[in-house]
């Protein structure tokens, strides 16, 4: 299968079964993920694996976060969540933004070659992403933001992951104002 077709069939998986890689199947996709563009080198993220109890310590964390008695289930929804921490590097010529595209880079490479691998996955977010129960019982440092998790399980059988749709690419590829009527 070409990029091509890889990408042109990505879709999010809402739900996904128990199955899971193991992390020896998962360290090779993110040796591979790592290969994002990546201005000077300076490998501004780190992935960090829940499993298990984990994931009953995040549900925790985001309750704290919402002030929720019970702690949450969404961290239940599949038996494998990456979480994906921008991990922002000193440097005079890459801003964080650029570093945060990096990381962001390295996520959605990494959803790719899951869904390559036969594996379903979503990538989550939410408000509580950036709170300080989080980002504690996640060990982030000062220099840390988390951008969310991707929750990684089986693809359902006989499951249709829905469609997206397709964009017009002509309608958001133009030329820079002014070219054009030089051209």
């Amino acid at each position: 299968m070409s990029a091509l077709e890889a990408i042109l069939r990505r879709t999010s998986w809402s739900k996904v079964t128990a199955d899971a890689p193991t992390r020896e199947q998962l360290l090779p996709l993110i040796e591979a993920a790592g290969r994002v563009a990546d201005h000077s080198s300076l490998h501004p993220w780190r992935l960090i694996e829940l499993r298990g109890d984990d994931r009953l310590t995040l549900g925790a964390a985001i309750a704290e976060t919402n002030g929720d008695s019970e702690p949450s289930a969404k961290p239940l929804r599949a038996e494998l969540l990456i979480a994906v921490v921008v991990s922002y590097r000193a440097s005079e010529k890459v801003p964080r933004w650029e570093q945060e595209a990096s990381a962001a880079g390295v996520a959605h490479m990494l959803s790719l070659l899951l869904d390559e691998a036969g594996w379903g996955v979503i990538w989550r977010t939410g408000g509580y992403t950036r709170s300080e129960p989080v980002a504690r019982v996640h060990g982030l440092g000062a220099d840390e933001r988390l951008l969310g998790w991707l929750y990684v399980g089986g693809k359902p059988e006989g499951r249709d992951p829905g469609r997206r749709k397709t964009i017009d690419a002509d309608a958001v590829l133009s030329r820079m104002p002014g070219v054009a009527a030089r051209g």
